[in-house]
């Protein structure tokens, strides 16, 4: 994001703490809410620490496989299952929840303007209790036992655990925080090698490199409900990306918003309790429906029992469900495509402005030259960094279905109920193979035992894990993460109106030639120095390149214009 980016999200927040700061009509009720639950329950365990990478609490578990993914089981009551979970997660929720306000301090670094912040906070989240149902509230009121005290000024353990999980949402509600561009395709029928249904998506979440870091695949085996699994981190309980042990499957792809004017339901939470609580398509709309949401999102559904997949697309004032009829092939990227949008106003700009219709082009290209998709395949088109036709469009490249900065990637067979998980770095690393008809009973086996003894048992299918990408291994990747330091770089000498040597400007450039912003950001120097005819050399190759967005071009147009002026 550039300095411009920067400064507008910086006077949004300032503009709306001042506002805010005024009232508090709402708050107190808000800040005063815990959910209700028998006060016995409430039963501070102590886990048991084997080593650095392996920690039980009864049966419950969390263990680090050598892919560098965590792998958590938990299981019971919504107060026993946060309990648990925060308890054996409690360094990663805290580093999260650490990683997260780092951010924001990074976004607003005024004291001042941070406790404005803060007041906004608790004001535009004054009625989220209201929208999150009580298990959920017990769950989160569990985990948040273990958050720590840095950041009591924020908000008590409990508010801002709830707050953290309508984070996603507010991101994308406030259209300049918008930090995801995922990409997701379901196949099945003569689409798939096996005729069976299959899902791939790549979770194109970005919150800084450390919040990637430390990724959860958490198996959850509740006291009502389906067992399910999702990839998650420390202190969520919401659903991104996951699979229950029927085979319905729960990704979620982001819509344009306006801003709403409160939080109401987190996205993450309609799917956690669609993937807790359905079967069937049927079953997942029927839940979507019952829960008012405050963002736009498509949450694409693949369901084992119906043998296809479908969009169910929210915003908070429109519903609707997007199907193909006769073809065996869904696509969603960051668009919706049933009816009820047609007309919608955000809709039809994010198609016409943002990158979400390139990438999707460029899924239904990728598709088109695979006559059946295995797991193998989904994989390669996951990892694909290119543009339409083949073209070298530069690394980072958000109109690129690998963006090279994935949370995660994922690939479902929910008829076998395997599941493929990426690891570090973003989808490059190996692929990892769980096995829902076997994975709870390796985390839990039915013998009485307290808690699982054989800790060297693989909870994955190691056999059919999917090797890393090759391209880890280039100088071209070397490269791309060279460029990504020195871009930090140049951010800051823009910021803080530093000069940079030509070497380095060079050296930027060199790193990742193809992209278009390399030269922009460049360009942006040289106008800031007044250099203006370096500066308009700069801008018009920028413009040579696959530039993202038309905002980011007519960004770059708008610069050429004045220095002709």
């Amino acid at each position: 994001m550039g300095g411009g980016v920067h400064n507008l999200k910086y006077n949004l927040i300032t503009l709306i703490g001042f506002i805010f700061l005024l009232t508090s009509c709402g708050v107190s009720k808000s800040l005063k809410n815990q959910p209700q639950f028998n006060q016995s329950e409430l039963k501070i365990q102590d886990r048991i620490k084997v080593n650095d990478t392996l920690f039980t609490l009864g049966k419950n578990q969390l263990r680090k496989n050598k892919q560098g993914l965590w792998e958590l089981y938990i299981k019971g009551g919504p107060l026993e299952r946060g309990l648990a979970n925060g308890s054996l997660t409690q360094e990663l929720l805290q580093r999260q929840e650490a990683i997260f306000f780092s951010k924001i301090k990074d976004l607003v670094p005024s004291k001042f303007k941070q406790k404005l912040l803060v007041k906004f906070l608790a004001w535009y989240n004054r009625k989220l209790y209201l929208y999150i149902i009580d298990e959920y509230q017990t769950e989160i009121y569990g985990v948040s036992r273990y958050a720590g005290n840095q950041f009591d000024d924020v908000a008590n353990d409990y508010l801002r655990s709830l707050y953290l999980h309508g984070a996603h949402d507010i991101g994308h509600a406030l259209k300049d925080l918008a930090l995801v561009g995922c990409s997701s395709f379901a196949v099945w029928g003569d689409k798939s090698a096996d005729g069976n249904l299959l899902i791939g998506r790549n979770f194109d979440f970005y919150a800084g490199d450390e919040f990637a870091k430390e990724k959860i695949v958490a198996f959850v085996n509740p006291d009502k409900g389906y067992k399910f699994m999702s990839v998650t981190w420390g202190g969520m309980i919401g659903v991104v990306s996951g699979m229950n042990d029927q085979g319905l499957t729960v990704t979620i792809n982001a819509g344009k918003s306006d801003i709403p004017l409160y939080a109401k339901t987190p996205i993450s939470l309609v799917t956690r309790e669609i993937l807790q609580y359905a079967s069937t398509i049927d079953e997942a709309i029927n839940i979507a429906k019952k829960r008012k949401v405050f963002v736009s999102e498509a949450i694409l559904v693949g369901s084992a029992k119906d043998g296809k997949a479908v969009s169910i697309e929210v915003s908070p004032n429109n519903f609707g469900v997007y199907e193909v009829k006769n073809k065996g092939e869904l696509i969603c990227s960051n668009h919706f495509q049933s009816k009820a949008y047609a007309d919608d106003n955000n809709n039809n700009k994010q198609k016409a402005e943002s990158h979400s219709q390139y990438r999707h082009q460029r899924l239904e290209e990728l598709l088109n030259t695979k006559d059946k998709v295995t797991p193998e395949i989904a994989v390669t088109i996951l990892r694909n960094k290119e543009g339409l036709k083949d073209k070298e469009i530069g690394y980072g490249n958000e109109k690129a279905l690998n963006q090279l900065l994935a949370h995660h990637s994922i690939v479902f067979q929910p008829e076998e109920l395997k599941v493929w998980v990426s690891s570090n770095p973003y989808q490059l690393g190996e692929f990892v193979c769980y096995d829902l008809n076997k994975v709870f009973q390796k985390f839990d086996p039915p013998t009485g035992e307290a808690g699982n003894q054989n800790f060297n048992k693989t909870i994955s299918e190691e056999s059919f894990n999917i090797p890393k990408d090759d391209f880890i291994n280039t100088q071209a990747f070397v490269n791309y993460e060279r460029y990504r330091k020195l871009r930090h770089v140049l951010h800051q000498i823009i910021d803080k109106k530093e000069k940079a040597s030509p070497e380095f400007l060079y050296d930027f450039k060199r790193a990742n030639p193809n992209y278009w912003e390399a030269y922009a950001l460049v360009g942006e120097y040289y106008f800031q120095r007044g250099f203006l005819a370096a500066a308009k050399k700069e801008f018009e190759l920028a413009l040579t390149k696959e530039v993202t967005t038309i905002p980011d071009k007519k960004r770059i147009e708008k610069r050429l214009r004045r220095i002709e002026r």
